[in-house]
């Protein structure tokens, strides 16, 4: 009866070593079917026109009279100011900024008798305005105003003209919702390619949103662009 019952509890251990082994293995090659998973990015770009400018108008003036000068970059400054609000712009739109002058015989180190005019001084007016095509007609007609002697700095770093676009927030969603699409649309042609059926998202990231000029010729037309990175379960 010992060697008897021995045998049947080893006969069952086997079995049931057997059995456990076959439902490990279902499990695991449920899990890895589970696991089986693609992933894929949508791109989403839309262009658009800026809403914001910011236009610095730098003059300068040179001359041997400290106080002089200053009216000189006082006058120059009105003129400017009644060219821009006759065009069309309100007062509210326009900055002024504080006048900046050298004297450059505190800084010629000896050399002062090479010096033509011994003040030179800069200020400028900055437009930050909502109305596009109406800076850009300006900015056209902007230099009529070198004829009553207002001399402007151009391709200055001071003097760069920024376009923005501010409603991004407005943009947004459409944007998010097609590049959704366009990612699914990808892990739907993977799988019918690879003979599979798209299941459920796994995972799914939202890249930033960039803005750029559209090209360096049309700094007001922006290029919005925003990539998703979405991930898929494959099935069978």
């Amino acid at each position: 009866m010992t060697t008897r019952s021995s045998m049947i509890i080893g006969l069952g251990f086997v079995v049931g070593l057997t059995i456990m082994a076959l439902i490990l293995s279902k499990g695991f090659i449920s899990y890895k079917e589970l696991d089986r998973t693609v992933v894929v990015k949508g791109l989403a770009q839309k262009e658009v026109k800026a809403d914001l400018v910011i236009w610095p108008i730098k003059f300068i003036k040179a001359s041997n009279n400290n106080s002089e000068l200053y009216e000189e970059l006082e006058n120059d400054t009105k003129k400017i100011l009644d060219f821009l609000e006759k065009i069309g712009f309100k007062k509210e739109e326009l900055t002024i900024l504080a006048p900046s002058v050298n004297d450059k015989f505190a800084q010629s180190y000896g050399n002062s008798d090479r010096v033509k005019f011994r003040y030179s001084g800069s200020n400028k007016v900055v437009v930050y305005s909502n109305n596009i095509e109406l800076a850009q007609k300006a900015m056209k007609e902007l230099s009529t105003l070198g004829k009553e002697g207002i001399t402007f700095m151009q391709n200055d770093y001071d003097t760069r003209i920024e376009y923005l676009f501010t409603k991004l927030n407005e943009v947004k969603p459409k944007m998010v919702e097609e590049a959704t699409q366009s990612a699914r649309d990808t892990a739907l042609k993977f799988a019918q390619d690879s003979k599979s059926n798209l299941g459920k998202i796994k995972k799914a990231s939202q890249g930033q949103f960039s803005i750029r000029a559209r090209d360096k010729n049309t700094e007001h037309i922006k290029k919005i662009r925003v990539v998703s990175t979405v991930e898929y379960y494959l099935v069978d």
